[in-house]
């Protein structure tokens, strides 16, 4: 395929089924498809990159990439990231913080990641408790400061696609609030105190990104918001658990976003979720991301089959075993597998299934994404 699109064009069509000039690439468009600290490190160093890292997500440690290698590798997309909250987050020691929600993190030494170390609705507790908790404030002006600026600039400066970041709905936040063992626990032994807690983060949270579309919902592209619903195997929860409480609440969430902007809603939930594509797409899903082709029922060929035209996907490079462990050669069949299985009549935007890790080789990494662009697929000859 000979490439006649501009990169926003190319993602824009791919995810409305029509088929670009080539299949579009995304790395850091979102904060679940960036690179972390260390593993950045590497790709810096091959491009020259020189100057202090910039954080677009604190707790997974993932980067903004850098214009110049995201030039580089051709890539597709651009993020536009929420902005910091004003009042709220509060650093507690070295590597440690309290996030706006309450939230105790410490960064471990030797670690990736920061861990959670507070759970401040966990116990026996009563709806009061959660009525009375200290809650964000969601018209925090910290929240859309700067959105603005990053629109322009991507408009400004660059062809590609811009991808506009809302906060997750309800289910992440009110885990992390429990504790997930009381979270799972509320399902069957409290009901009332699980939707009471899904229905007060899901409040905060319906009006920052009311804030946020009001701000650039008409000027961008993609809309991305995330919660985890899947575990390697199926569903984190029972698929009736998952209808009665928390479908609805997502409904409403991704119903505000429809609303308030023209852009595709691109949903992230890690895990096996074949079980509910139908669900998603009826509550307005336009984009999944990832594809985790190793998880149940997650393989890309009979997706592509089942929900061409209705379901577009996002992901699908594979971080749990072909990105870390395989060869370059590897690599390379893997990318042409899924541009085979995936590309044919759009609907396929191909990145890492998750944040690229630090143990992935960067010769792995660059075969990625120029291979995704050299690869000539059959439906295209």
């Amino acid at each position: 395929m000979a490439k006649g699109m501009t990169h926003r064009e190319r993602l824009v069509t791919a995810i409305s089924h029509e088929q670009p000039d080539i299949v579009p690439i995304d790395l850091g468009g979102t904060v679940d498809s960036s690179i972390v600290v260390e593993g950045y490190e590497k790709l810096k160093s091959r491009f020259g990159i020189e100057g202090e890292n910039k954080i677009c997500h604190r707790m997974m440690r993932v980067v903004k990439v850098d214009e110049g290698i995201l030039r580089s590798l051709d890539i597709d997309t651009r993020a536009v990231f929420i902005g910091a909250p004003m009042k709220g987050e509060e650093e507690r020691g070295p590597d440690r913080y309290r996030d706006v929600w309450g939230v105790e993190r410490v960064h471990p030494e030797h670690s990736y990641y920061y861990d959670q170390i507070s759970f401040p609705l966990s116990g026996d507790i009563t709806i009061s408790d959660i009525s009375n908790y200290a809650w964000p404030d969601p018209d925090d002006p910290g929240f859309v400061q700067g959105l603005k600026g990053q629109v322009k600039w991507i408009r400004d400066h660059t062809d590609c696609a811009a991808i506009l970041a809302v906060p997750a709905p309800c289910v992440h936040t009110s885990q992390y609030l429990r504790g997930f063992e009381d979270w799972f626990c509320d399902f069957v032994i409290n009901p009332g105190i699980l939707e009471a807690l899904l229905d007060a983060v899901l409040e905060v949270n319906l009006q920052i990104a009311k804030n946020e579309l009001r701000e650039v919902g008409q000027e961008v592209d993609v809309v991305i918001c995330a919660d985890d619903l899947g575990a390697q195997e199926g569903l984190q929860v029972s698929y009736d658990h998952f209808v009665k409480y928390i479908k609805p609440r997502l409904e409403k969430y991704l119903k505000q976003i429809h609303d308030l902007s023209p852009a595709k809603v691109l949903f992230h939930t890690c895990g096996s979720v074949a079980s509910i594509i139908e669900d998603l797409i009826e509550i307005g899903v336009d984009v999944l991301n990832p594809v985790q082709v190793t998880a149940a029922g997650m393989n890309p060929a009979e997706l592509k089959r089942k929900y061409r035209g209705r379901m577009a996907f996002w992901g699908g490079m594979d971080t749990q075993n072909i990105l870390p462990r395989g060869s370059v050669k590897d690599v390379k069949k893997a990318v042409e597998e899924l541009v085979e299985q995936m590309g044919e009549g759009g609907g396929f935007v191909l990145s890492a299934v998750h944040n690229i890790q630090p143990d992935v080789p960067l010769d792995n990494i660059l075969a990625m994404f120029h291979h995704a662009r050299d690869y000539v697929p059959s439906f295209a000859k």
